[in-house]
């Protein structure tokens, strides 16, 4: 008895002193696991997107358009490569539709970025879910044609049904006739102008800068991002580099010249 009294009284010293096998590792473990999902979150919610997407620095905000957008179609209806503003901005425009990279979806909603989306019906097929998935992150819905025809020569009949054609089609889908047209390849005539204008067109977008590889080509002047540049990142050939490859690129090129990324709707 008197033996199993002593041991009693060690076994009861060993767990008031700790030295007993506890659950206390697992109870830590548990603890840095917790730790690391409130760093890190489930999808690494604690990064700041700017650096997720590979930026040096968030994309500072774009101030308050000083002129309001063009309310209806004038005529002669108006091209344009690159917008008159004093703002430091440039815009961001994305055409046809063939790549549709969900990763891009989460760039665009997580940076804000306020891009345009030129789509063409043949190239995006049945998958304009994913375009209103973009819709839904902030992005535009722009026009560019059917079927990808170069219009210039054509006669206004056919120019008219490439262009009315997919102002329906989008409407149909998004519930939103587009206001601003890209012709394909960027050539275009008179009959273009009119046959745009009388499908409720207020603007006819070109680009003066493009974003096919990893650095920026432009088509006239400075051979360098400036404020109102119109920048065009096509559907690429590859997939090498993706189309969030591109727009990273493109975004550092901005930010080294001091510039950020406004949404072209609200200055055309």
């Amino acid at each position: 008895m008197r033996r199993r009294g002593l041991v009693t009284g060690v076994l009861a010293l060993v767990l008031l002193t700790g030295c007993a096998p506890s659950v206390a590792p697992i109870e830590r473990l548990g603890e840095k696991a917790a730790q690391r999902v409130r760093a890190d979150g489930p999808s690494g919610a604690a990064v700041p997107p700017f650096r997720r997407w590979g930026l040096p620095e968030p994309l500072a905000r774009p101030p308050r358009p000083a002129r309001a957008r063009t309310a209806r179609a004038a005529r002669p209806l108006p091209v344009v490569s690159r917008v008159a503003t004093r703002d430091r901005v440039v815009f961001l425009t994305y055409d046809d539709g063939a790549e549709q990279d969900p990763r891009f979806v989460d760039m665009v909603r997580e940076l804000r970025l306020p891009v345009s989306m030129f789509l063409t019906d043949s190239v995006v097929g049945p998958r304009y879910g994913h375009f209103a998935r973009l819709r839904s992150a902030g992005a535009g819905i722009q026009n560019h044609t059917l079927d990808h025809s170069a219009l210039r020569g054509l006669p206004y009949a056919g120019q008219r049904a490439e262009i009315c054609g997919q102002q329906d089609k989008l409407r149909s889908r998004f519930g939103v006739r587009p206001r601003l047209f890209r012709p394909p390849y960027g050539t275009y005539d008179t009959t273009t102008l009119r046959a745009a204008a009388d499908c409720g067109v207020s603007a006819v977008v070109l680009w003066r800068a493009s974003m096919e590889a990893g650095e920026p080509t432009f088509a006239r002047g400075e051979r360098r991002l400036r404020a109102g540049d119109i920048v065009s990142v096509p559907s690429g050939e590859s997939a090498f580099p993706t189309l969030v490859e591109r727009t990273r690129g493109l975004l550092r090129a901005a930010q080294e010249r001091g510039l950020t990324v406004a949404r072209l709707e609200d200055y055309l």
